[in-house]
């Protein structure tokens, strides 16, 4: 069985996005560590669409960590259901490529010293991270598709058709 996987950054750490024409915004290296320890059950969304969900953290399709570069995230979509084969097919041919977040900011530093005012966020509770077409940080995120073999995940699933008595074709 071949597992598709999307996979990317959600956030790059220090990267500007121009935020409605009226702030610069940048994450801190770690601004979701403190979230994503007290409040795992984060989701993956289409679009920030709730009721389109892709993944949760609670039951294994969604895994986000910090690292170096940003928070990076692994998305397995149920290719059994139209959003799945959706997600799969439109960032399996860099139709949809970027990534978004949904998050409330707890704390924030600002510099009003320029023309444009900047936010830098060092904590923040992270909500879900959507594949979306444009994202306000647009390329500085990303979003690729990647396939696996998954032996021991078709064993399962035959053994499941096996106990329920469907045929195995």
């Amino acid at each position: 069985m071949v597992e598709q996987t999307i996979t990317g950054y959600a956030i790059s750490w220090n990267q500007p996005a121009i935020i409605a024409g009226l702030w610069e915004e940048r994450f801190a290296r770690g601004a979701f560590d403190v979230s994503l320890q007290e409040r795992p059950d984060v989701v993956a969304l289409w679009a920030h669409d709730v009721s389109r969900p892709l993944a949760r953290v609670s039951n294994g399709t969604l895994k986000l960590r910090s690292d170096n570069v940003g928070l990076y995230y692994s998305i397995i979509p149920n290719a059994d259901s139209p959003l799945g084969q959706e997600a799969i097919a439109m960032v399996g041919t860099d139709t949809v490529n970027e990534v978004s977040v949904g998050f409330s900011s707890e704390i924030e530093e600002w510099d009003d010293t320029e023309s444009l005012p900047r936010r830098l966020i060092t904590q923040a509770r992270l909500y879900e991270v959507s594949i979306v077409l444009w994202g306000a940080f647009g390329k500085n995120t990303s979003a690729g598709l990647r396939s696996t073999n998954n032996q021991a995940a078709r064993r399962r699933v035959e053994a499941k058709m096996r106990k329920r008595g469907i045929p195995l074709t």
